[in-house]
């Protein structure tokens, strides 16, 4: 038996697969999971997301898919967090290429569900912006989401969404998802975030972050991304829900766009006309921001004087929770440091590691 999960947007879609899964299916065979290699740049420097060209050692896994195993190498000097999920994760990551727009990615789902056949299908998306209608002034990334969106209408299979974590990537406000969502499938709980949680020790995913750390029980208002968006986390934010598929394309006139697509550059244009922009044209001047960004050097002293500032202007923000990607950039240190950064907040101050996050104390 085998069952296949479309990880909407890539990135932390991917590993809220392998919970899912769990919780879902249980032990049964292992899932295979079908991802964007589209991380952010702090992991790949190049913008947008890759395709099979830009690694070696992938596996054939039909004439039009390939697989990501732990042995893959992203070629430089682009990365990738496919192959480590794949060194501690036991799913199959399958790679989606969306150069070849939606119809290429309804190509490649039609090719690998006729090779395995699988038992379901689940479009899986944390937070929701994937029922978008594309005016919204919080959307941030409509892009990859719309994509998979518009691949999965038109494949010729059942194919089930899911939206895990309403509201929890800060780009839909909730009463924006209210109206759309269908009934509750699961409830995330702490046991089932024991599956991803290691995982999150490394792994920048901010909208799976919060959506394991709600099913651990925290609450309050998470501060995440380099804007610093204010995401409440409440008992809603662990919920699964099931949406209509059909829906969900009636309400993302993006996705209703693309769907004839046959080259990515299609459907980015599609998005600056009918969003405003498009996330690949911010990464790419991120990129270059960055790339002229002098390095900061971590000395523990600037660093405790600068997180004592950041946390009290968080705390006045009415913000209990923040992520490590956050601190990072409000920090002024690259994305490179983040590791390192992070552990020297986790050892110095363990008390205020709520696991993924990091608390912001009261005021003393």
């Amino acid at each position: 038996m085998t069952r296949l999960i479309v990880a909407a947007g890539g990135g932390g879609d991917a590993v809220a697969a392998a919970m899912l899964h769990a919780a879902l299916y249980g032990d049964e065979h292992q899932a295979v999971i079908l991802t964007y290699a589209w991380d952010r740049l702090l992991v790949d420097p190049l913008p947008g997301p890759r395709r099979p060209a830009d690694f070696t050692g992938l596996q054939r896994l039909t004439p039009a898919v390939w697989a990501v195993p732990a042995q893959a190498r992203p070629i430089a000097p682009a990365g990738s967090t496919l192959p480590r999920l794949a060194a501690e994760l036991p799913h199959t990551f399958a790679l989606l290429d969306p150069y070849q727009g939606a119809e290429g990615l309804t190509h490649q789902l039609e090719d690998l569900v006729s090779r395995l056949e699988p038992e379901s299908i689940d479009l899986l998306d944390v937070g929701g912006d994937i029922l978008a209608r594309g005016d919204e002034p919080t959307l941030k990334s409509p892009l990859a989401d719309a994509l998979t969106l518009a691949a999965c209408c038109q494949v010729n299979a059942p194919v089930r969404l899911l939206v895990a974590g309403p509201g929890l990537d800060g780009e839909l406000l909730p009463e924006d998802l209210a109206t759309a969502l269908g009934p509750v499938i699961h409830t995330f709980t702490a046991s089932d975030a024991g599956v991803i949680s290691p995982v999150l020790e490394w792994h920048p995913s901010e909208a799976t972050a919060l959506l394991v750390a709600t099913a651990r029980g925290v609450r309050g208002t998470c501060e995440i991304r380099d804007a610093g968006l204010p995401v409440s986390l409440t008992d809603e934010s662990p919920t699964v829900h099931e949406v209509d598929l059909d829906e969900a394309i009636s309400r993302n006139q993006l996705a209703r766009a693309i769907m004839a697509t046959t080259h990515l550059d299609e459907a980015e244009a599609y998005s600056r006309e009918i969003c405003g922009y498009s996330e690949i044209d911010y990464e790419r001047n991120k990129a270059l921001w960055l790339k002229e960004q002098q390095p900061t050097k971590l000395e523990p002293a600037a660093v405790w004087a600068q997180l004592d500032q950041f946390e009290s202007e968080a705390r006045a923000r009415g913000v209990t929770h923040t992520t490590f990607r956050r601190i990072t950039e409000a920090l002024n240190f690259s994305g490179l440091q983040r590791d390192d950064l992070r552990q020297l907040l986790i050892n110095s101050r363990p008390e205020q590691y709520d696991v993924p996050l990091w608390r912001i104390p009261d005021a003393t």
